[in-house]
């Protein structure tokens, strides 16, 4: 295992389990960020929303949703969701109702 392989997973194993997932989470939008977008797609699959939601897996579920946008392109916004949830305490919902109004309007964009 390299040097900075360990220290990734030093510092992993030192965050509480939520920022663990966290972690994961921007993790796999970072790894997503090279995967090819679509050229041609339908309306998005919606995943149904659970009723007790935590915000990071509200953002696994977004990008399983809009599979088709660059997601790279929202990690700004995604993190400032994040970021205002995490360290600010905006609710949850409140967050994730913000999230998917922006996925459901980057791909509004996406179709014209």
């Amino acid at each position: 295992m390299k040097r900075d392989e360990k220290d990734l997973l030093n510092l992993f194993r030192a965050l509480p389990l939520e920022q663990q997932d966290t972690l994961i989470a921007f993790a796999e939008f970072l790894a997503g960020r090279s995967a090819e977008t679509p050229q041609e797609w339908g309306e998005p699959e919606p995943i149904p929303r659970p009723a007790e939601e935590k915000v990071v897996h509200a953002i696994k579920r977004l990008r399983a949703t809009y599979l088709m946008l660059d997601h790279s392109k929202m990690l700004y916004e995604v993190s400032e969701c994040m970021t205002q949830h995490v360290v600010m305490g905006k609710p949850a919902t409140v967050v994730i109702d913000e999230l998917e109004a922006m996925f459901r309007s980057r791909f509004e964009g996406l179709k014209k």
